[in-house]
């Protein structure tokens, strides 16, 4: 219980906000100085997430500038899948970061964490079976 407690007592009154999207997912993060804390819906992202990918990922950003423990992070994500909440708590995170240092751009860019990912899942077309997917073919 004190973990809780302890999660809902961080302040983030100085804090740079910024939203990241990626599929059906919409993350608003709010990032400030601190010791390394990643806040998801109220729960650590360790609680949040399970597979281990996910959350190396949602560190990545701060790895690539190593400040892996300068920043706390609070996020709120909707919609979508872990992988796309995943991919949009990474675009919030790195456009918070340009906010407190700009010079960061080039190396977030190349990493290509500051753009938005466009791709998204293709509709389903009538006479199909999936987007692209026709039905078995019979010839008799």
């Amino acid at each position: 219980m004190e973990q809780t407690s302890n999660i809902e007592n961080l302040s983030f009154k100085e804090s740079k906000y910024a939203t990241g999207r990626r599929k059906k997912s919409i993350a608003k993060v709010w990032l400030k100085k601190g010791s390394g804390k990643i806040i998801v819906n109220g729960k650590n992202y360790e609680d949040y997430f399970k597979r281990l990918n996910h959350k190396s990922e949602i560190t990545k950003p701060f790895e690539i500038i190593n400040q892996t423990t300068s920043y706390d992070v609070k996020c709120s994500v909707k919609g979508g899948g872990h992988s796309g909440q995943v991919g949009a708590m990474i675009h919030g995170i790195s456009k918070a970061l340009l906010q407190f240092d700009s010079t960061l751009k080039p190396t977030l860019k190349k990493e290509k964490f500051t753009t938005r990912d466009s791709r998204s899942v293709e509709r389903k077309k009538y006479g199909h079976r999936k987007a692209r997917r026709s039905f078995q073919f019979s010839k008799r």
